[in-house]
């Protein structure tokens, strides 16, 4: 692990280890399809921003996804990261909004994860549908693993 990587959330899983909690990044279907490739995912906010945004819970993820991405007309998906499995440093900052997104999901959070590089496809645990392109979203019951490269 690296060293600038942050060990916030991290919670007891009641096993003999300790299992990290989750960050999440949120985009459109064809976004997260278009990123994915076969060792790793990144956006293409990447090039202008430097980092992936995430969120680190359902209740920032939920007032993300209603700031940003209501009046998108296709499947928004949710990836479920593990930040132990990440291969690039990552950590809690100040929220760094996107111009023209809503504001409501700064009072959710002080910070959010920003990961500093492309998501390694082991560092995925799953990915799930939070909204069907209406403008409503909800948290997924389950996360589907994901498939392998050429099969997302």
């Amino acid at each position: 692990m690296h060293s600038d990587f942050s060990r916030e959330g991290a919670v007891a899983d009641g096993s003999a280890g300790v299992k990290s909690q989750a960050i999440y990044h949120l985009a459109p279907e064809s976004e997260i399809r278009s990123g994915l490739g076969s060792d790793a995912y990144l956006p293409a906010r990447f090039a202008a921003d430097g980092f992936v945004h995430c969120a680190a819970g359902p209740e920032s993820v939920l007032a993300v996804a209603a700031d940003y991405f209501a009046a998108v007309t296709e499947p928004v998906m949710l990836l479920e990261i593990d930040p132990d499995r990440l291969t690039v440093p990552w950590r809690f900052e100040q929220a760094a909004p996107i111009e023209g997104g809503g504001t409501d999901h700064l009072e959710t959070a002080d910070r959010f994860p920003h990961v500093y590089g492309a998501v390694n496809r082991g560092a995925i645990r799953g990915i799930a549908t939070l909204g069907t392109g209406d403008g409503t979203f909800r948290w997924p019951d389950a996360f589907a693993e994901i498939g392998p490269p050429g099969d997302s």
